[in-house]
């Protein structure tokens, strides 16, 4: 193992300049030519970079001479920008010894700075602390230096200043990293035993794992086998990230780069599993190993019902490159055939949706988002349930628990009262607050998720103007007095309408639902009766009145009788067509019940 190997990673809030830094150590390397340079060059997707966020992992490898004339091979490690992707963040750090951590000049730190820190602490890696962005004319570099000194202790002075952007003082952060990242730990001699920290579906190599192998070496015509999944692995391929990807014949210990496995499938190899030998195994995994578990459902249907079969092609496709997307098929009264999916998050969840909208041209209708209950029935059952619609009779439940989380808000201290507001609001329990940098603090709340996932990170921003910045982790399930709000349409429940909330809020939210749904379902050529129900009783009722046609403009004059009879057979018209007659529901109904606090 080359003491001369440095493996970091860049860790960042969104929007600090992660992927620009990542471009100019590129450039600075001569990993990559100038006339192949593009702005954020390790994000490849479309959507990365409109969004200006990475959404996965990826890692290159660079040659560096020091300037005491010594070479280096550098692995940089791109971690994903978003809370949704925590845990592929964290095997990440677990692939590194040292991380570069960005601070905006401009904005100072926020909640994902912290969260990636305390990631970057947890995994033991050498912090190099940077400040970006100071040639922007609103940049206040000593401030921002004096917060991180508050956070990380140390000297000012020993902070880094760069922009990114303009190529300022780049040099000085690639040597940074040859000094204070040490040398990869680990026993070239031992069984081998590499971490996935990402993965990628090739169609003519299978997945693709990317891997840093922590004891032992990789040779191509070894036999591998995965430890959790026991899947066996014949290497198609393996190589480094050069960036793109090069073959190689063997990988060392202490080195990143990648193995073509040739299995069909992501669910077969998945992040933070452990490869060894199938021959002369490694006694125990790597730790830190888990399965995703999808925190928000959606019910996805096609517009055309005539898609169902594609859009179940694309679901299927999608999987392989994310194995953290989950979906079972559903039918709905109102919608027809779909796909009940999973997903990390709403972020997670907004990125399938244009995924499947852009790259398999479907015209999707996403249904309001939901989180996973659990409900004891009085058998003595526990059934998880994701769906609204799929919640049990009332008189057969015991109790039902939702997910609670820790959320911690980081924020100007201008905000306080405004932030503690909004959280109070949507039944937030204070538990503490701390205060990183003097002008700042750091609220730390549970709250639970079917209050999170609907539209708190928007009301977030706009009672702060954009300044607060939010993390959030799973805590437990806890029981409370949740009933499930139903809307019927013509006396017909429409099961993708339907929600869990907690029975003091039924009665405000099932009348707001009635008032933005009237004004959405168009009108018909009868009367349209929709009512919430709640507990086995109708909580509200409005009606979205018929469009009329005068029957009499042909009567002039004559007997009043005549114009009875006409509005007569009418009448009786119109009560035979609302007999049978089908009300359309439109997409903004569904999304109705997520604006609720508008």
């Amino acid at each position: 193992m080359s003491n001369n190997t440095r493996n970091f990673s860049i860790i960042a809030h969104i929007d600090h300049g992660k992927s620009t830094l990542a471009d100019r150590l590129l450039q600075l390397t001569d990993t990559i030519a100038d006339r192949d340079m593009a702005a954020q060059v390790l994000d490849d997707m479309d959507l990365e970079r409109e969004k200006g966020v990475t959404i996965k992992a990826s890692a290159v490898y660079m040659d560096y001479v020091a300037e005491d004339g010594q070479k280096y091979d550098l692995n940089l490690i791109d971690t994903p920008g978003h809370v949704d992707f925590g845990y592929e963040v964290s095997r990440a750090m677990n692939a590194c010894e040292g991380a570069l951590l960005i601070v905006d000049a401009t904005q100072g730190i926020e909640a994902q700075t912290l969260a990636n820190l305390y990631s970057a602490l947890d995994a033991n890696l050498e912090i190099i602390p940077i400040i970006n962005k100071i040639d922007l004319p609103s940049a206040d570099p000593d401030k921002v230096a004096e917060d991180v000194v508050s956070l990380l202790g140390g000297n000012a002075d020993e902070i880094l200043r760069i922009s990114a952007k303009n190529d300022i003082n780049i040099p000085a952060v690639l040597e940074a990293v040859v000094e204070r990242v040490p040398p990869p730990q680990g026993d070239p001699k031992a069984p081998l035993r590499a971490l996935i920290f990402d993965t990628h579906y090739d169609s003519y190599k299978g997945v693709i794992a990317y891997i840093r192998v922590v004891d032992g070496e990789i040779n191509k015509n070894d036999k591998l086998m995965l430890m959790s999944t026991k899947a066996d692995v014949d290497p198609v391929e393996l190589g480094i990230f050069a960036p793109t990807m090069k073959v190689t014949k063997s990988i060392h210990a202490g080195e990143v780069g990648y193995i073509a496995t040739g299995l069909k499938t992501v669910q077969d190899c998945r992040v933070g599993d452990t490869v060894t030998q199938a021959q002369g195994p490694a006694r125990t995994a790597l730790p830190g190993y888990q399965m995703p578990k999808p925190m928000v459902f959606a019910g996805i249907y096609p517009v055309v019902p005539e898609e169902y079969e594609e859009l179940r092609d694309g679901l299927e496709k999608l999987q392989l490159n994310d194995a953290s997307l989950v979906y079972q098929p559903e039918t709905s009264q109102a919608l027809g055939f779909g796909f009940r999916a999973g997903f990390l998050g709403l972020f997670h969840m907004e990125i399938i949706q244009e995924r499947i909208e852009r790259e398999y041209n479907l015209n999707v209708l996403f249904t309001a988002p939901s989180v996973e209950y659990e409900v004891l029935l009085k058998s003595g059952e526990t059934l998880p349930i994701d769906s609204p619609a799929a919640l049990p009779d009332e008189g057969d439940i015991e109790e039902i628990r939702e997910p609670w989380m820790n959320i911690e808000i980081f924020t100007p201290t201008d905000y306080y009262g405004p932030i503690m507001e909004l959280v109070t609001k949507r039944r937030g329990m204070f538990l503490e607050q701390q205060y990183p940098a003097p002008s700042r603090v750091q609220l730390n709340y549970e709250i639970p998720l079917s209050e999170l996932i609907v539209d708190f990170f928007d009301a977030l921003k706009s009672s702060t103007r954009g300044y607060a910045s939010l993390d959030y982790h799973f805590k437990e399930y806890r029981k409370d007095d949740l009933v499930k709000l139903e809307i019927l349409v013509n006396q017909e429940p429409m099961d993708a309408l339907a929600t869990i909330v907690h029975k003091d809020a039924a009665y405000r939210k099932g009348q707001k639902l009635i008032t933005k749904l009237r004004k959405t379902i168009p009108r018909q050529m009868f009367d349209v009766a929709i009512q919430a129900a709640a507990g086995g009783r109708v909580i509200s009722r409005a009606n979205v009145r018929a469009l009329r046609k005068d029957v009499t403009a042909k009567c002039y004059g004559g007997d009043v009788s005549r114009k009875k009879k006409l509005l007569e057979k009418q009448k009786k018209g119109k009560k035979r067509m609302k007999m049978v007659g089908s009300v359309e529901i439109p997409q903004e109904a569904f999304m109705a019940v997520l604006k609720l606090d508008d």
